[in-house]
């Protein structure tokens, strides 16, 4: 069949990672409503509509776009044994070229943190963007007193890289970020490229 793309999906032991899709709405909403307090002291603010279904509609479509285009790869992670949502996770600044790389954002709920699902949510990522995208370094940033974050992207293998003074709004606030970055391990050094 000609136009036709297989979407993503990236599965691990207890998780499928997979674009959003329109029947999602009700679970994400309930998710991100139930996980407010949780979820707002990390987050830029919500907008008035963020939990509406014409919202959620607007990101699935952005997904679908971002997606097909090689942009972002915005992903749910719905657990494998009743199909629930827990949180999401987003490749996003995929860019290529010389660079190679994306940006990596995430959220749990609060009933499914402190489980390992990030976790092995963000290596299979990983995995699949250096070697089902070709990517060679992900980068991610978060709070410096956001420890769960931080310990979480040291133990998925990422290396603290530095402070990014005023990086994004969060909460109503510009805020310093810590940088952390993943490196596919069969890129690192030296390239042939320009070599006679």
């Amino acid at each position: 069949m000609l136009g036709f793309r297989r979407r993503v999906r990236v599965e691990t032991d207890r998780l499928i990672l997979r674009l959003p899709v329109h029947a999602d709405w009700g679970q994400w909403a309930a998710l991100r409503e139930d996980s407010a307090t949780f979820l707002t002291p990390w987050e830029p603010v919500w907008s008035r509509d963020h939990l509406s279904r014409r919202s959620f509609t607007n990101r699935v479509y952005w997904a679908q776009r971002a997606e097909a285009q090689g942009t972002a790869l915005p992903l749910v992670m719905e657990r494998r044994s009743d199909h629930k949502l827990v949180g999401a996770l987003t490749l996003d600044n995929i860019r290529r070229g010389p660079a190679q790389a994306g940006t990596l954002g995430y959220w749990i709920g609060a009933p499914f943190a402190r489980q390992g699902y990030m976790r092995e949510a963000i290596m299979g990522l990983v995995h699949h963007a250096f070697h089902g995208l070709d990517l060679s370094r992900i980068e991610a940033a978060c709070l410096p007193e956001n420890q769960p974050s931080r310990g979480l992207l040291e133990k998925a293998g990422f290396k603290y890289e530095g402070v990014a003074q005023s990086y994004l709004q969060i909460n109503g606030r510009w805020r310093n970020h810590v940088l952390y970055a993943c490196l596919r391990p069969d890129r690192r050094g030296r390239t042939d490229v320009g070599q006679a």
